[in-house]
């Protein structure tokens, strides 16, 4: 008789909803060759936040032929530097078909929303306002170490002392650093691009949000070493120094 049956499991494992960091590849046309150039100078400005994470390639803004699409090569070339396709966002049926056939997941677009008629309301029919809940709050009070993830999957996250090198912090809203940011902030990891990171010395390795990010080379150009807030306008990255906010 084996362990398990001895402790009164009646099944081997249990389905559970899980919220996931995902990073999108917004692929406009492809190429081959061109596609494996330019992710290898991608992954050159910060490997370590590419190493072995999940990727969805998102077929959205996509201009070329869904005949020039070769997920398989996609799949073989990110493999080959430690990246892991697991579907696809796609816009059309016959995306849909050829990533079915590269065994590719197929996930919901970021922009389309689901829409549901208002209820019709007699003249006189009068219903009290109901408020809406305010999305949670998790805050951390010891040094975020080398090494440790940090995660508020679902508002977000305030730290009341440093986030060192190495560590990483992320959230589905903003991040509240009330210390050093000096490892990598990730702030609106489901898509909210009015997510905001704030912290009392920027001196980080990455910051992103909703996807689009700026390395350490990038950061040291405004607001280094220096009480900030930063947001996204117009798909970059702005810094702010929290004395002009």
């Amino acid at each position: 008789m084996s362990d398990t049956a001895t402790t009164g499991v009646s099944q081997s494992f249990q389905l559970k909803s899980a919220s996931v960091s995902l990073t999108a590849l917004e692929l406009y046309y492809f190429d081959s060759q061109e596609f494996e150039n330019n992710l290898r100078e991608k992954i050159s400005q910060a490997p370590g936040f590419f190493k072995d994470i999940p990727l969805v390639i998102s077929l959205e803004k996509y201009q070329g032929l869904d005949s020039e699409l070769d997920f398989f090569s996609m799949i073989g070339t990110c493999r080959r530097y430690n990246i892991h396709v697991i579907g696809i966002r796609a816009a059309n049926d016959d995306q849909r078909r050829l990533a079915r056939g590269a065994e590719l997941a197929i996930l919901p677009g970021s922009s389309v929303r689901e829409s549901k008629p208002e209820p019709v309301k007699a003249e006189n029919d009068y219903a009290a306002p109901t408020l809406a809940q305010p999305a949670p709050v998790k805050v951390i009070t010891q040094p975020v170490r080398s090494g440790q993830q940090i995660s508020a999957p679902e508002g977000d996250l305030v730290i009341l002392a440093p986030v060192q090198a190495g560590a990483e912090v992320l959230a589905a809203g903003s991040i509240h650093i009330y210390g050093p940011l000096r490892g990598r902030a990730l702030a609106g990891i489901h898509g909210c691009e009015g997510a905001r990171v704030f912290c009392q010395s920027l001196e980080a390795e990455l910051v992103s949000i909703a996807g689009h990010y700026k390395i350490s080379e990038d950061l040291q150009e405004s607001g280094w070493k220096s009480a900030v807030h930063i947001q996204l306008k117009d798909d970059l990255l702005v810094v702010t120094p929290l004395d002009k906010a």
